[in-house]
């Protein structure tokens, strides 16, 4: 028992806003309608929750930002150009 506590590490908090951010993206993707729903397995479109989902994608990647190397940044910010495109696409289909 001595030894499962020696190995853990205390929780790391960018760990935990990049696990939220992939959550975030992954929801993000499926309100879009662009992957099917986790819970049903189907594709459900629901734009105003993908974009808050969006929003908060964006929020939590502007405070991980600062711990990030380069590529990493490029890459979260690559994500939330592509779901806020996306979500104007989208947005533009059901318009029309």
């Amino acid at each position: 028992m001595a030894d499962d506590k020696a190995a853990r590490e205390p929780v790391d908090v960018y760990e935990v806003l990049a696990a939220l951010i992939e959550q975030m993206a992954s929801i993000s993707w499926q309100k879009l309608g662009l992957q099917p729903d986790i819970m049903t397995g189907q594709i459900h479109q629901d734009l105003a929750q993908a974009r808050t989902a969006i929003d908060a994608t964006a929020k939590l990647s502007e405070v991980l930002e600062s711990s990030l190397d380069e590529e990493d940044k490029r890459r979260i910010n690559g994500l939330v150009r592509d779901l806020r495109i996306n979500w104007v696409e989208k947005n533009k289909e059901v318009e029309n």
